[in-house]
């Protein structure tokens, strides 16, 4: 079917889609399901929970394509609706208490120094020691302490640092403003600093 002059691929199966064409929603989504299901896997940690989360985002992106107004990409749309899919699966699975993040806080000495402050990994912005770790004990706690972080804090990690998305990206698709973004994260990064300390470098001049 030819496409009226101007209109974007894009659109024109939104279009059809919304009407009821499956063979429309399937070409619209198939392309996007890898990184949906990417996003959705890093919240909740657990592939089966991560399979059911996803047909049912995609049963509401089907239910709710009508509305869509294309003031943004589909997949930056569709992006969100997984994500807060995931996070309503994760709310259902458990629910976890406000303060279960103090448990992996840095802990201090009675003299109020850090314990151990300069084994604290020093990750980059983009916390690609976390994203490349290969060290199957450091995934393991990594995972561990994904679980552990409260579901916004996890959804704005997962955000940030593995997924890559801006500040202000993340308060645009959250909901939230620029200031809770970074709160959630500064707090996230604490609590996995403080589980994966064994793997931190040695501090600088000490004996070997």
């Amino acid at each position: 079917m030819p496409l009226p002059s101007g209109e974007r691929p894009e659109t024109a199966l939104v279009k059809r889609a919304s009407q009821g064409d499956a063979e429309a929603f399937e070409a619209l989504v198939r392309p996007h399901l890898g990184m949906l299901f990417r996003v959705i896997s890093r919240i909740l940690g657990n592939e089966a929970e991560s399979q059911d989360a996803l047909q049912d985002a995609l049963i509401t992106l089907h239910r709710e394509l009508a509305g869509f107004q294309g003031a943004s990409r589909f997949s930056t749309w569709a992006y969100r609706i997984c994500v807060n899919q995931a996070l309503m699966a994760r709310r259902k699975r458990l629910r976890r208490r406000e303060d279960a993040i103090e448990d992996l806080m840095p802990r201090f000495q009675d003299d109020g120094h850090h314990m151990n402050v300069d084994a604290i990994l020093d990750w980059s912005e983009e916390a690609e020691a976390l994203v490349r770790a290969e060290q199957n004990e450091l995934t393991a706690r990594v995972k561990a302490g994904l679980d552990r972080l409260s579901d916004d804090q996890r959804a704005v990690f997962v955000l940030r640092d593995l997924e890559g998305w801006n500040p202000e990206e993340i308060s645009l698709h959250l909901g939230i403003s620029r200031e809770l973004v970074r709160q959630r994260l500064h707090r996230a990064r604490l609590a996995l600093r403080a589980l994966l300390t064994d793997f931190a470098p040695s501090p600088k001049g000490s004996a070997s």
